[in-house]
């Protein structure tokens, strides 16, 4: 898991312990939060095996590992399909939607 303690607790390490959250990004806080309360739950030794899937979950949310690897496996398809003549020059790309299609 990736809680960082300090060795030697000060005031300065109080003050500053709260820098190193996701609570102020908005959209990875609520998973977060509820890693955290699975690991107060479980304690960090059995929350290491219980908490998985939400640790997971929040790695996702703020580093999108798995969608950036989806976006190159579909890109290399893309330049695939192409250099074997199964998508013509004009729509090696797809045409961008409408400007209302939103």
């Amino acid at each position: 898991m990736a809680n960082v303690v300090p060795f030697f607790r000060s005031p300065f390490t109080d003050l500053t312990g709260s820098l190193i959250n996701h609570q102020f990004y908005g959209k990875c806080e609520e998973m977060e939060m509820r890693m955290m309360n699975c690991l107060e739950a479980y304690g960090m030794d059995r929350g290491r095996t219980k908490c998985k899937d939400l640790h997971d979950d929040l790695q996702e949310c703020f580093s999108h590992k798995k969608q950036k690897l989806r976006v190159k496996a579909m890109m290399a398809e893309r330049e695939r399909q192409f250099r074997a003549g199964e998508r013509s020059k004009e729509e090696h790309y797809a045409k961008t939607p409408t400007l209302d299609a939103y």
